[in-house]
């Protein structure tokens, strides 16, 4: 066990809360290449995945606006979905297909690290927003079901 993992369960067994070093980090945007999205050969529209890790990596917006190009996001009827997240919430979006709304990307996340605070995604995009999850009603009573 190396001395990282030991100080990571030293302070589960204390009931202490864990603090990531990346106290810089603004927020993380999460791009969906998994059974559909990006899969050119199912007919779905490409995803620029080596243009956008090269670009993260020469701009080293790592260290403000974390990319991360996972597998399957969920909601497979959309193509090209992803997501933002940060301390205000998630935020999904989905049906990119053309390079000029990755440019929009790239210049939303050198303006929040240039700025030191995670903009609004570009309006332009709104139209791509979706609601990922049901949300429930309230009960009449007040409860919310459980």
């Amino acid at each position: 066990m190396n001395a990282q993992t030991q100080r990571i369960l030293e302070k589960l067994d204390r009931h202490e809360a864990l603090v990531t070093g990346r106290g810089q980090v603004l927020g993380q945007i999460v791009f969906c290449e998994g059974c559909c999205c990006g899969q050119t050969g199912k007919g779905f529209p490409s995803l620029p995945r080596d243009w956008l890790k090269q670009q993260w990596k020469e701009e080293k917006l790592n260290r403000s606006v974390q990319l991360t190009i996972s597998g399957c996001l969920g909601p497979c009827d959309l193509a090209n979905v992803f997501c933002v997240i940060s301390s205000e919430g998630l935020q999904w979006f989905g049906g990119l297909h053309e390079q000029w709304q990755y440019d929009l990307l790239l210049d939303w996340a050198l303006a929040s690290r240039d700025a030191g605070v995670l903009f609004e995604l570009p309006a332009e995009l709104n139209h791509h927003r979706f609601e990922r999850f049901a949300v429930p009603l309230p009960c009449e009573n007040g409860v919310d079901p459980v």
